[in-house]
C-alpha cells in the first residue's frame, strides 16, 4: 500500500489529493468556473496564472486534511498530459519540487489514465479488462482497459468532444458557461422527442459506418439551423427545454449505442464511465438500462470525480508506484498525448 500527493491542473480546476491505493484520504477542488464565466469559455492564460495563485493552498489544504505529514507521504504525481502546457507546467512545477524537496519519487500522470482511475475509487474491487467511456470537454473516447498502463482506443470523436458540443449548444441557447449541468436540467423539462436530430454517423470508405466513433459537429450546426427556422417562423421564447431535451437525448442514444456494441463485440463484462459528462442524467440512464439488458455490468464514478480532480490521478500513480514504476526528472508537460503512449512516462518505449 502506498500514499500518494498528487495534483490536477490540466485545465481550470486546481486540485490537489491525498490517496492511499483507492481510497481518498482528502481531495480539494478550486474551481475556476467564475472566473472564466465572463469570458464564455476558458482562457488558458487566465487558467495558469490562477493556478499559480491556488496551487499552494491546494496543497496545504489536503494534506492538513489527511492528518498525515511528509514521513508518511510515499510518492508525489501531477498531471503532465495532456492538457493546456502554461496551466500543467504549474502542477508539474510544483510536484517535481516538492519531491525533490522530501526526497519522493515522482509521477508524471496521464489526464485520460486519471479519468479511468476514477473508477477504481467507486469500485476498489473493479480489475480489468473492461470498457472505459470517457467523456468531457476535451475527450470522447472508447477505451480498452487491459491492465495499468495498457490502453488501446476502440473509437472516438472525429471533431468535437460530447462536453464541448453540449458547451456550445448552451452558448447557442444563451445559457452561459458550462453548458453541461443546465443542459442536463433543463433537458428533465423538455420533451426529448420534440425535434428529431441527426446522431453523427461517420461514413467507412467502403459503405456502411463506423461502429464505435461518434461526430457531434453535424448534430451541433443542426441545433443551429433548428434555432434559426423556430425564430424565423416567429416563435418566441424558444422552446429551450425541448431543444436541450432533443439535444441531451440524441448525444446519451449514441454514446451509449456504440459503447454498447463495443462491450459486445470485443467480450468485455463491464463499462466504466469516465469524464465531466459521465455526471449527465441522460447518458447515465440511458446506459443503464442498455447495459442491463445485455448483462453488461456498468459503473459510474460519484459526481465529484466525474469533473477534474487530483483524487483520480493520485490513485492512478499509486498503481504505477506499486508496480516500481516513477517518472524520470526530464518528464515534461504535453499538450496531446494518446492514452497508448502512456508508460513513456515512466521511462518505457511503447511497441
Amino acid at each position: 500500500m502506498v500514499t500518494i500527493l498528487a495534483l490536477e491542473t490540466s485545465c481550470d480546476e486546481t486540485a490537489a489529493a491525498v490517496v492511499s491505493d483507492r481510497t481518498v484520504l482528502s481531495s480539494v477542488v478550486a474551481s475556476q468556473i467564475e472566473t472564466h464565466k465572463r469570458y464564455g469559455g476558458i482562457v488558458p492564460e487566465v487558467a495558469s496564472r490562477e493556478h499559480v495563485v491556488t496551487v499552494g493552498d491546494a496543497i496545504a489544504t489536503a494534506l492538513d486534511q489527511s492528518r498525515l505529514g511528509w514521513a508518511d507521504i510515499d510518492g508525489v504525481a501531477a498531471t503532465c498530459a495532456p492538457g493546456l502546457v502554461g496551466a500543467l507546467m504549474v502542477g508539474l512545477t510544483a510536484g517535481k519540487t516538492l519531491a525533490m524537496v522530501h526526497n519522493k519519487p515522482f509521477l508524471g500522470v496521464h489526464h485520460l489514465e486519471g479519468h479511468i482511475y476514477a473508477s477504481y475509487l467507486a469500485d476498489p474491487d473493479l480489475q480489468p479488462p473492461y470498457l472505459c467511456l470517457l467523456v468531457s470537454g476535451g475527450h470522447t473516447s472508447l477505451i480498452y482497459v487491459k491492465d495499468c498502463g495498457h490502453y488501446e482506443t476502440l473509437g472516438q470523436t472525429r471533431d468535437d468532444a460530447a462536453g464541448e458540443a453540449f458547451d456550445k449548444v448552451a452558448r447557442l441557447l444563451g445559457l452561459g458557461y458550462p453548458g453541461g449541468p443546465v443542459m442536463d436540467r433543463l433537458a428533465k423539462e423538455g420533451n426529448p422527442k420534440a425535434f428529431p436530430l441527426p446522431e453523427g454517423n461517420i461514413s467507412l470508405p467502403g459503405g456502411g459506418f463506423h461502429p464505435y466513433d461518434s461526430s457531434f459537429s453535424g448534430l451541433k450546426t443542426a441545433v443551429l439551423r433548428l434555432v434559426e427556422r423556430l425564430r424565423a417562423e416567429g416563435v418566441d421564447p424558444l422552446p429551450v427545454a425541448d431543444i436541450a431535451a432533443s439535444f441531451q437525448e440524441t448525444v446519451a442514444r449514441g454514446l451509449t449505442k456504440r459503447a454498447i456494441a463495443c462491450a459486445l463485440d470485443y467480450g468485455l463484462p463491464a463499462i466504466a464511465l469516465g469524464g465531466g459528462v459521465a455526471a449527465n442524467s441522460g447518458l447515465r440512464q440511458h446506459l443503464q438500462e442498455a447495459a442491463a439488458e445485455k448483462g453488461l455490468k456498468v459503473m459510474f464514478p460519484p459526481l465529484k470525480l466525474c469533473t477534474d480532480n487530483a483524487a483520480m490521478i493520485g490513485c492512478a500513480a499509486a498503481d504505477h508506484l506499486n508496480r516500481g514504476h516513477r517518472s524520470p526528472w526530464s518528464v515534461g508537460v504535453q499538450s496531446r498525448m494518446p492514452v497508448t503512449r502512456v508508460m513513456e512516462l515512466y521511462g518505457e518505449s511503447q511497441p
